[in-house]
């Protein structure tokens, strides 16, 4: 009884629901083998679309030139994630707290549905020779690593691009103007095509991974319209809002599913579950200090834009230094605290004294947490990595707003 009370004051019932969903997936994927199931359905067939496509791809590829090689990768760079995580802090500092906690929340949803289907499917990318892969940065060779259906670029594309469509006419006073939502539509119906072309010139894709990324990009943004306003209501009015997050964050982690070979995919979305969460905690105690509807806004009297750019030159050091912070604090406390509990742990990169495993992975016997819980050794950088980047987004949304109000910014 005393059990039942203290989930009912720490959950709501959608909550309890939502949360206990997960579970019992995560039970029936582990003991059904739902994974490699679906994955030996699925890859076999994408795997023939991805051979036939080649001829296409050599098609288009036959075409390439310097200007297109630059141009198609700087288009690339400008709608990756990357560039999105730079961007949205200047959302927030700009007034624009709103839609920058939508776009963070989109960004996090289409981010984990889209590297979780890569990873569930486990589909190649164009075979390198004879499809040219062009690599230009660091993140391009990361990228080239993952699988590649659905294409995360044309993906996160459609949602954000429409999300972004959506917002500006919601809050436009010709929302109603025929000529500018066909306008708008027309720009973001370009951008896709240009974004889908681009990753097929450029050797990442096929055609089947950006035609699967259109359709669940569409699919998710029609999810997000009808839910957006429910979950910004839910983050900046309702109860045990962080704690239900985290615990969401921590499940979500386990519920990925196992690629056939590890990429780079998992460790995006641990990174970027981080920032959502540490969004959601910041505004959900600051809301009404920093993030409300009144606060004011870049090129208006009340935020000129000379003091906008004092903004960001106190955030962005500010930002760095406690992303750098969070992940030293991180790494010393992490592997304390599951050798208390009797975690084992292991770490790629990290923490090189547990490349081999830590204590509790040689000890005979485990604590009582991992005999019940966790039965195989977990990696400690996925942990620490999501620390990291929660007090990174807290920190743009709460510590960095504060100083603000300090320096009268």
């Amino acid at each position: 009884m005393e059990l039942g009370a203290m989930v009912s004051s720490l959950f709501s019932t959608w909550q309890v629901g939502s949360l206990s969903c997960i579970l019992i997936w995560l039970w029936a994927s582990s003991k059904l083998n739902i994974t490699h199931k679906l994955r030996s359905f699925v890859r076999p067939w994408v795997a023939r679309r991805v051979l036939s496509d080649t001829h296409w791809t050599l098609l288009l590829q036959s075409k390439h030139c310097g200007f297109f090689d630059h141009f198609f990768s700087v288009l690339s760079c400008i709608v990756s994630i990357p560039f999105y995580t730079g961007f949205l802090p200047l959302l927030f500092w700009s007034g624009h707290s709103k839609l920058g906690r939508q776009m963070t929340l989109l960004i996090a949803f289409a981010d984990y549905v889209g590297n979780s289907l890569k990873d569930l499917v486990s589909a190649p990318r164009p075979s390198c020779p004879p499809v040219r892969r062009v690599i230009v940065t660091a993140d391009d060779e990361e990228n080239a690593m993952e699988y590649g259906l659905p294409s995360s670029h044309v993906l996160n594309t459609v949602c954000l691009s429409g999300y972004l469509l959506h917002y500006y006419l919601s809050y436009s006073d010709q929302r109603e103007d025929i000529t500018q939502i066909l306008v708008g539509l027309t720009a973001v119906f370009m951008l896709v095509i240009l974004i889908g072309l681009g990753r097929i010139y450029l050797g990442m894709h096929s055609f089947i991974d950006v035609i699967s990324g259109v359709c669940i990009g569409v699919i998710i943004l029609v999810i997000w319209l009808a839910a957006d306003s429910y979950v910004d209501d839910f983050i900046v009015y309702g109860q045990n809002v962080t704690f239900f997050w985290a615990v969401l964050s921590v499940l979500l982690c386990f519920a990925y599913p196992k690629p056939e070979l590890l990429t780079p995919s998992f460790d995006y979305h641990s990174a970027f579950s981080g920032v959502a969460l540490g969004i959601v905690a910041g505004i959900q105690q600051t809301y009404h200090h920093h993030h409300h509807e009144k606060a004011p806004r870049i090129f208006t009297p009340q935020l000129p834009l000379p003091t906008f750019i004092a903004r960001v030159l106190v955030g962005i050091p500010t930002i760095l230094a406690v992303k750098m912070c969070g992940k030293t604090i991180a790494k010393f406390l992490l592997p304390l605290i599951c050798n208390s509990l009797g975690i084992a742990v292991t770490s790629t990169c990290y923490v090189p004294s547990l490349k081999g495993g830590s204590l509790s992975s040689k000890n005979k016997s485990k604590g009582f947490y991992s005999r019940c819980f966790i039965q195989k050794t977990c990696n400690i950088d996925t942990g620490i990595r999501f620390l990291q980047y929660a007090g990174l987004a807290w920190s743009v949304v709460d510590l960095v707003p504060s100083l603000f109000n300090h320096l009268k910014l």
